[in-house]
């Protein structure tokens, strides 16, 4: 339902349109008792005519409701407009997107890109304590305030602990983005806190080096490379990098979960301490029943590449499907 400016919603006035995404439009609207600027989120009408979406949609209401961190966007009230469309109101947050920031300033100054990592990590951690795991963690999906504090936002796809697994056909529990996407994720699981944690290690590395732990041609590539093959040492492209911190970023984006930090509390603990520990300690060989397709170290034969890529198609279809909605709508 599109807002006009200075329509009333509830105790709102709409000031203008934001945003228009894959499923919903958000628009700047002020508090008309204090007069604080907030974000009024509406879902599409086309989005909520799907039982599992609506589902997905009231599940982030309900995760909302539970966050009070000061690295989270606010979770304000929700409402209908005229009785019929569903709305919630958001912490309005002045600030740059995270993704414009990483491309504009990576690679960072190691203290720097250590800081922005603890401010994510700790608002992770909040959201894990409330049994709410994000499983979208990914720059587009930050802001970063003038003052240099990170706000985390959109649940659209988070996990919350006990409740029941909700399908939708372009959206399955295949879900994130490609770059920071763990290898549990591209296989279809749930995944948990562990899988925030692969997300937050790969930001880690670009924010480290400037560029993405993995590359490849296209998305399907990407995916291939996050399941079969451990990714690079951040070392390797930038040499100042302290092997300590290198060793942690590796240990954050191994590909078998029970071997990454087990929970956002020991990674931001080591991430607090990292000048004083021994790069010793993060020496690693993979564990025998983490095994599925051996890293690539040439060109792959024509047919098994095939059979792969299939395989991923179809664990990822509903990743890209979501990805090419977003570019539809800008």
């Amino acid at each position: 339902m599109r807002l006009e400016p200075g329509q009333r919603v509830g105790k709102y006035e709409v000031v203008d349109l934001l945003a228009e995404g894959g499923m919903s439009e958000s628009f700047r609207a002020r508090d008309c008792d204090s007069g604080d600027l907030v974000v009024l989120k509406v879902p599409f009408a086309s989005m909520l005519g799907d039982m599992a979406t609506y589902s997905r949609y009231q599940r982030e209401l309900a995760i909302g409701a539970k966050l009070n961190h000061p690295g989270i966007q606010r979770f304000l009230g929700s409402g209908q407009i005229n009785g019929a469309a569903p709305y919630s109101a958001l912490e309005y947050v002045e600030g740059e997107s995270f993704r414009r920031f990483v491309d504009r300033e990576a690679p960072l100054p190691e203290e720097r890109a250590v800081e922005l990592a603890q401010q994510i990590g700790s608002a992770l951690a909040a959201c894990h304590a409330a049994g709410i795991i994000h499983r979208d963690l990914k720059p587009e999906n930050l802001l970063i305030t003038a003052n240099g504090k990170t706000k985390l936002l959109d649940f659209g796809i988070a996990l919350l602990q006990g409740a029941r697994r909700v399908t939708w056909g372009p959206l399955s529990e295949a879900v994130g983005t490609p770059d920071y996407m763990a290898p549990e994720q591209i296989r279809g699981e749930r995944g948990d806190a562990r899988t925030d944690v692969y997300a937050l290690g790969a930001m880690l590395f670009e924010m480290l080096t400037g560029a993405r732990a993995y590359s490849g041609d296209n998305a399907i590539d990407i995916m291939r490379l996050h399941v079969e093959a451990e990714a690079r040492r951040a070392r390797t492209l930038r040499e100042d990098v302290s092997p300590a911190l290198d060793g942690i970023v590796a240990k954050a984006i191994r590909r078998d979960p029970k071997e990454r930090y087990q929970s956002m509390t020991e990674l931001l603990e080591d991430l607090s301490r990292y000048h004083d520990l021994d790069p010793a300690a993060f020496a690693w060989a993979p564990s025998d029943d983490w095994l599925t397709l051996p890293p690539p170290v040439g060109p792959m034969p024509s047919l098994r590449r095939t059979l792969v890529i299939v395989l991923l198609t179809f664990a990822v279809l509903a990743a890209l499907g979501v990805l090419a909605q977003l570019a539809h709508h800008g």
